[in-house]
């Protein structure tokens, strides 16, 4: 294994297809791209972490102390705090304590979440480009298993992907014993977590019963799941390139929110409906199922996402802005210390306004002082360009806003409660200007980059 020589590592990873995008952002730029390395104390992420620092590359490791083996908890910690000392790499730990809330079971999605928050707090503070850490060909393969008996279809089937939201995982080309080939070779130090042994969590079962049973029908096993690993990402890439499209086709887009046609959705095959909702974490065929048959105004919650039914398509939008939103003060004072009122961008009145207005008020018909409040269910107005009034209600239906933007839709009262005005849509005519208007009040809506 001669080409397992610092440099020769380094630019064998650059000549594998499947990586060479992702090598090639480690390689590029050096002196401005910063890394954060995942080290456990292993084998693969002290090899990972010797390469970065050969290669010279700017990075900070990153080490979780779990606290679950005792002693050999802490010898992984000094193994790779020693690493850092010595070569004069920034350390971040996290010793796990009490306050974790370390759960009785489901220790390794407990652990697992976890550490990436811990990452993921230390890339923004230390304002770190990449996450990287040490999976390689084996932990492919044993995910590869895991979700084919979850029925995880072709991106679960595709396994653990070796560049994605800004995660690179430069070894997923390199089997385990290579690795340990090289840290042999280059007399690097590392720990065995002995924990790995035992079988009882299913990856350790899978690990040490079932991939053993495989690697002997074919001793070239590695090689060519590695090579069916390429050619099912492949396939995941063009599959989602075409969803991708066909969502693009049927989506409307407005300023918070974005709209997918309900007719159009409901044309395409039961897969592709699948596809493009489970972007948003619907993932239950029986939820998606409920998603077409509801009525209009029913809410769909994933983890991150709301979808609300409205009349010809599906409204989705992120769910922790729209309970903040949900939560925003019902009735804000407007101050009106002149004859002039200025909504911004950044105003602090945090209302939602979809487009610019300038509207000129009779300032002796208005009592102050004026109040944004959002409607109430009998609020009736008086708009400009028809004759009687209407129920705000029905004005908004008539100008077929989404659900969402009915639910956002700020009114503009007076003292009295009187309504001035629905933002940014019509003023009531009530209080417009006229010829005998002899002073005016005047409200308008500027972009924050506009000067006045």
């Amino acid at each position: 294994m001669d080409y397992l020589c610092i440099k020769k590592f380094s630019a064998y990873i650059l000549e594998t297809s499947d990586l060479k995008n992702q090598l090639q952002k480690l390689v590029q730029a050096p002196e401005t791209r910063a890394y954060l390395l995942a080290v456990s104390g292993g084998a693969d992420s002290m090899v990972l972490a010797h390469i970065f620092n050969d290669l010279g590359l700017r990075f900070q490791v990153a080490h979780v102390n779990y606290k679950l083996r005792g002693e050999d908890s802490d010898l992984d910690q000094k193994v790779v705090q020693d690493f850092c000392k010595a070569n004069h790499i920034k350390f971040n730990v996290y010793e796990v304590s009490g306050k974790d809330n370390k759960p009785e079971n489901s220790i390794q999605l407990w652990a697992r979440q976890l550490r990436y928050e811990f990452f993921k707090q230390i890339c923004k503070k230390e304002n770190l480009d990449f996450l990287v850490t040490a999976h390689h060909l084996n932990d492919q393969l044993e995910t590869f298993i895991i979700n084919l008996s979850k029925a995880a279809g072709i991106k679960g089937l595709a396994g653990i992907p070796a560049n994605d939201n800004n995660i690179l995982r430069p070894l997923l080309s390199f089997t385990k014993e290579e690795i340990y080939a090289f840290a042999e070779k280059n007399q690097i130090e590392y720990r065995e977590d002995l924990s790995n042994q035992k079988n009882d969590y299913l990856r350790n079962k899978i690990r040490h019963e079932i991939v053993p049973k495989l690697l002997e029908t074919n001793s070239n096993f590695l090689e060519n799941f590695k090579k069916s690993s390429l050619y099912l990402n492949r396939t995941k890439d063009f599959v989602q390139q075409q969803i991708q499209e066909i969502e693009n086709r049927i989506t409307v887009f407005n300023k918070d929110q974005k709209i997918l046609s309900k007719e159009e959705l409901a044309a395409e095959s039961t897969f592709v409906k699948f596809e493009i909702l489970r972007k948003y974490g619907f993932t239950q065929e029986e939820e998606i199922a409920k998603i077409f048959t509801a009525e209009n105004g029913s809410e769909f919650f994933s983890k991150d996402y709301l979808l609300i039914v409205d009349r010809n398509g599906f409204v989705i939008t992120n769910r922790e802005e729209y309970i903040s939103k949900e939560r925003a003060d019902e009735e804000v004072i407007l101050k009106s210390d002149s004859n002039e009122i200025i909504l911004s961008d950044n105003n602090e009145y945090q209302i939602v306004i979809t487009k610019s207005f300038d509207w000129l008020l009779d300032l002796e018909t208005i009592s102050f002082p004026l109040k944004l409040r959002k409607k109430k269910e009998a609020d009736v107005f008086f708009p400009t360009g028809m004759k009687g009034k209407k129920k705000v209600s029905k004005f908004l239906r008539d100008e077929k806003l989404s659900i969402l933007e009915k639910q956002n839709t700020w009114l503009l009262c007076d003292a009295k409660d009187q309504i001035l005005g629905i933002l940014p849509h019509r003023q009531d005519r009530r209080f417009c200007v006229e010829q005998h208007t002899k002073k005016t009040l005047n409200i308008r809506w500027i972009k924050e980059q506009q000067t006045l």
